[in-house]
């Protein structure tokens, strides 16, 4: 690798903190109210990702903004109770925030709901740019959030990778310009992340800083 890394981007959910059983059990909350018993917990899988309304969307247009309230209530309720952290995370984020490592969240939710889920995790003491769907006109792939993350941190997006555990993660880094890394630990499982062609798969959230230092020789 020719240019050495300064910069990490990484989502939040499912990447930074552990919020699948959050997330799927809000999503089975809505269904079951508005879809009795036509979802399980693998159905709902594939609604994780996207932003709420593109989600919702698909289903019912024209409820659309009726479920997503219906929603963040019930995610809002239950966040600091199914929020867990994920092994070896805040121990890699403190040694990259000791070793000068510029970083920053992009994630597809909003900000207040992104600085609550650091806070509890322990996690806001080393993100000062946070960059959440209420700060972009586009989410994730598009290229937007992770620019604006990028001008906020003063980095260019050949020397920052984009971590991520959704494709969606892995084509805005494309798309942006950055190198790219998914987790193993995805909910949609290491072979769907492999289709999008990420530069790395994080096996545990230490293999960062391996890879950092070798792009540095």
């Amino acid at each position: 690798m020719s240019n050495r890394i300064d910069t990490v981007l990484f989502d939040l959910d499912g990447t930074l903190i552990d919020t699948n059983d959050l997330i799927i059990s809000s999503f089975l909350h809505v269904m079951d109210h508005y879809y009795p018993g036509e979802y399980s917990r693998e159905d709902v899988l594939q609604f994780m990702g996207p932003p709420l309304v593109d989600s919702f969307q698909t289903l019912n247009p024209e409820r659309t903004q009726e479920m997503v309230d219906y929603y963040r209530a019930y995610n809002l309720k239950m966040h600091d109770e199914l929020v867990t952290p994920f092994e070896g995370v805040k121990e890699t984020v403190q040694t990259l925030h000791e070793q000068g490592i510029k970083m920053a969240i992009v994630s597809t939710k909003r900000n207040d709901m992104v600085r609550r889920g650091l806070k509890l995790m322990k996690l806001d003491q080393y993100f000062d740019v946070v960059i959440g769907l209420d700060d972009v006109e586009h989410a994730k792939p598009h290229p937007e959030p992770l620019q604006k993350a990028l001008d906020a941190l003063g980095s260019k997006a050949e020397h920052a990778i984009m971590v991520g555990d959704n494709h969606h993660d892995i084509e805005g880094g494309q798309n942006a310009g950055t190198i790219t890394a998914g987790v193993e630990w995805t909910s949609k499982g290491i072979a769907y992340l492999e289709t999008y062609n990420p530069d790395f798969m994080l096996k545990e959230m230490s293999d960062l800083l391996k890879i950092i230092k070798e792009s540095g020789s």
